[in-house]
């Protein structure tokens, strides 16, 4: 086929080239404009393109003489902008198909398996260190608050957790096997527990 399917009306052709003339006169100052806001020189062209659509379809805007054609055209410039960033705000974030990229959620069995290694490993502990490690770790109360809580000096506090630590941190070296002990093991309390806890 020959020329357009629908034949151009006089509107039309000056429409057009009322456009053409706002893109040569305003279109650099609009692209800078909209590359400042978005930081993407591909995503400001789009923008400039749309900004100009807008304004053909509404091109009495342009030549109504009120207010000035730059200022209008960069409002709407910012309004697609401000439009578009919501938009993206609304939706999930965005994930590449890509076997080389990472997932968006780590893998929680690494940490299934930590939490595993640390209850076991706690169970190895006395009651009251146990006690004072979930208060202060897991619970994430104040010195004074698990005093209060348990009934016991700050200071007892202080000592139960720096001693219940220590044990932990054996639990954890010889439930490794690094001795030549048996995992899972429970290890040998040292001397000064017995006496902090008692």
């Amino acid at each position: 086929m020959a020329g357009p399917l629908w034949p151009r009306t006089r509107r039309g052709s000056t429409d057009e080239a009322l456009i053409r003339s706002v893109y040569e006169e305003h279109g650099h100052a609009l692209l800078a404009y909209a590359t400042r806001l978005t930081g993407d020189r591909a995503a400001a062209e789009d923008v400039v393109q749309e900004t100009l659509i807008r304004a053909w379809r509404h091109s009495e805007a342009l030549v109504n003489g009120k207010g000035s054609v730059r200022g209008w055209l960069l409002t709407v410039a910012r309004n697609i902008i401000t439009d578009r960033y919501r938009a993206k705000a609304a939706r999930p974030a965005e994930v590449s198909g890509s076997a080389a990229t990472p997932p968006v959620e780590a893998d929680h069995a690494d940490a299934v398996v930590n939490t595993m290694a640390v209850l076991g490993a706690l169970e190895q502990l006395s009651p009251e260190h146990r006690d004072v490690l979930t208060e202060l770790y897991y619970r994430q109360l104040s010195v004074s608050e698990v005093a209060d809580r348990l009934g016991i000096p700050a200071g007892t506090v202080k000592s139960r957790s720096h001693y219940a630590l220590k044990a932990l941190r054996e639990v954890f070296q010889n439930s490794g096997g690094r001795d030549g002990r048996r995992r899972g093991r429970p290890p040998q309390k040292p001397a000064g527990l017995r006496e902090v806890v008692a």
